[in-house]
């Protein structure tokens, strides 16, 4: 099965940018499909995670935080239906946060940000390697977001559902897209 990575933070506010289709070019000998700019790639040849990891580091110009996952625990989240019971309102944006490994111990959910007032951000539910919610577009969701690491005790990074569901798309074998590759 195929392998999922997901960097952290880069290609954000000028920080750490790079051009991810031109890194899925370098990883052309693995078949990799490069999804947005955020730094999410599909490796569709076999690899160890530890190869991957390392040739990844090797290619980069800074060093930043590499999570893998394998592409049948994407796909099971997305077949789970999250949100299908949630109906969405105008101004929200559906996300998944992808813990760096297994947490020890989670948080109970839901999760909301600010813990008083209006609701910004909203993490409703964690399986295992997943973490998935909703926020309201507003300059302080940045701030609430960064603090899924210290929840879950371990590194992570978000994406938005869109992406996720590209992903599944890559994965299950459709044509990548020009904007996927």
């Amino acid at each position: 099965m195929a392998l999922v990575v997901f960097l952290r933070g880069v290609n954000v506010g000028g920080h750490r940018t790079f051009r991810p289709a031109a890194l899925a070019r370098q990883l052309g000998h693995l078949d990799a499909v490069n999804i947005g700019a955020a730094g999410t790639l599909v490796i569709r040849r076999p690899v160890t995670r530890a190869r991957l990891r390392a040739e990844l580091a090797r290619r980069l110009p800074f060093e930043t935080e590499i999570v893998i996952c394998h592409g049948r625990d994407v796909l099971k989240l997305l077949a789970d239906k999250q949100f299908a019971k949630r109906p969405m309102q105008a101004g929200m944006v559906r996300f998944v946060t992808v813990l760096a490994k297994q947490p020890r111990s989670s948080p109970a959910v839901p999760i909301v940000f600010p813990p008083k007032g209006r609701w910004l951000m909203k993490v409703l539910a964690q399986d295992k390697r997943f973490a998935v919610g909703v926020y309201r577009r507003h300059m302080k969701v940045i701030g609430y977001l960064g603090k899924i690491d210290g929840l879950f005790g371990v590194p992570a990074t978000t994406r938005n559902w869109n992406t996720m569901t590209a992903i599944a798309g890559v994965l299950a074998g459709w044509p990548a897209t020009k904007s996927a590759r």
